[in-house]
């Protein structure tokens, strides 16, 4: 019987080409020139899944058998006892993406045939338009349909809108503030001219972010029925997830949710109570590509689809992944996309390209995405206090970002 090839080694790399600050995995195994990558990246955080990898799940994880990606997920969720929250699990999905990428590597195999191969040629993705009015918004829709894309998520001011504020009581502290009432008003006339202007063939996404009371979200997803969104996303955060029961018994308006979950017991109810439609967690977030797996299967027996989630704090790795898990899921919806520049491209080479609103895969085994780690050791993380995560109400009360 053939010696297993072990887990020799495990470094992380951290960097930051552009806004956000990236974390990957290698898994360097006993066999010469092998090795994964995964991703890790929890950019607000990035400090603390480093520590994570490197104190606890390296020394966890040396000699044991890259072969066994199974019992090393199920083993490591476990290993510290307490468990299903970000920072462990981005750590853990690090190793597990790496390890997927090794077998495939083993095998001669993209990672999509060792799920079971290909149902897709490519996946279908979403962009983002966003402006500071609706016909600016429109205009930004118009250039990516253009360019090909058929799916553009939709935003007017950022994230709670902009919008004329309340007065502030004296002594208020700084941070980012919105009103949700006047983000309900303005957004759905930005929805309103937006779809009247471009017509029903293209489809339009919103996310909310969870800014909402859970009533006003219903409310809102009731006033955005007539607009015929592809779905509208993250209507309620996720301590408030009894409330999709109340939308869905007075609306139609798809629902996407999950970038914020990292607990089963978030997703399952939503997935089994037929309470949305689409799932969007953060698979780093969630642990990696193996429960990512076994969340769609166990969503497609409900008629939920995926929609993993893709801004530009998904690393590259990241994206791989999630490209490989669009490619073989039946239950595939669509994939975000956040459009990296070419400095990312040069320090990931095999990134996925998108042509024509699809994104491709290059065929190579693994996850076919590679990293350059002299250039990417040029562009450091940088510390900082988040801003834009300390939002507030019209009165100065903390509030969801």
């Amino acid at each position: 019987m053939s010696k297993p090839v072990t887990i020799k080694d495990v470094q992380v790399i951290t960097t930051q080409p552009s806004t956000q600050r990236l974390v990957i995995v290698k898994v360097i195994t006993s066999e010469p020139g092998l090795y994964g990558l995964g991703c890790a990246t929890f950019t607000q955080r990035f400090h603390a899944v480093v520590t994570a990898i490197e104190k606890h799940l390296k020394p966890f994880v040396l000699g044991r058998d890259v072969s066994r990606i199974e019992e090393m997920y199920r083993m490591a969720t476990v290993h510290s006892y307490w468990r299903n929250g970000p920072v462990l699990n981005n750590a853990i999905s690090g190793i597990d993406q790496a390890l997927w990428d090794i077998k495939g590597k083993m095998a001669n195999m993209p990672v999509y045939d060792l799920l079971g191969g290909k149902c897709r040629e490519a996946a279908v993705v979403y962009v983002h338009a966003n402006g500071d009015d609706p016909r600016e918004v429109e205009e930004n829709v118009r250039k990516y349909v253009e360019e090909g894309y058929q799916y553009v998520r939709i935003q007017m001011g950022g994230y709670g809108g902009k919008s004329d504020m309340k007065p502030r009581p004296e002594g208020s502290p700084p941070g980012h503030y919105y009103d949700p009432r006047a983000y309900m008003r303005n957004m759905l006339k930005m929805i309103e001219h937006v779809r009247r202007e471009v017509g029903p063939e293209v489809e339009l996404l919103h996310d909310i972010h969870e800014r909402l009371q859970p009533i006003d979200a219903v409310a809102f997803a009731k006033d955005v029925e007539p607009y015929k969104l592809f779905f509208l996303e993250d209507a309620l955060a996720p301590e408030d997830i009894q409330w999709f029961h109340h939308i869905r018994q007075q609306c139609a308006t798809p629902m996407a949710m999950g970038e914020l979950f990292n607990n089963p017991r978030e997703w399952q109810p939503l997935i089994s109570g037929r309470l949305i439609d689409f799932i969007r967690m953060h698979v780093s977030q969630m642990g990696g590509i193996t429960p990512a797996r076994d969340v769609a299967l166990h969503a497609r027996m409900y008629g939920v689809r995926t929609a993993w989630h893709g801004p530009g704090d998904t690393s590259p790795v990241g994206h791989a992944a999630n490209l490989h898990l669009d490619l073989w899921a039946p239950n595939f919806g669509v994939q975000e996309w956040c459009r990296f520049n070419n400095l990312v491209y040069e320090i990931f080479p095999g990134l996925p390209e998108v042509r024509g609103g699809y994104m491709y895969p290059n065929d190579k085994p693994g996850l076919g995405i590679d990293i350059d780690e002299k250039l990417a050791a040029k562009y450091p993380c940088q510390d900082e206090v988040e801003q834009w995560t300390q939002t507030r109400w019209p009165d100065g009360s903390p509030a969801r970002p």
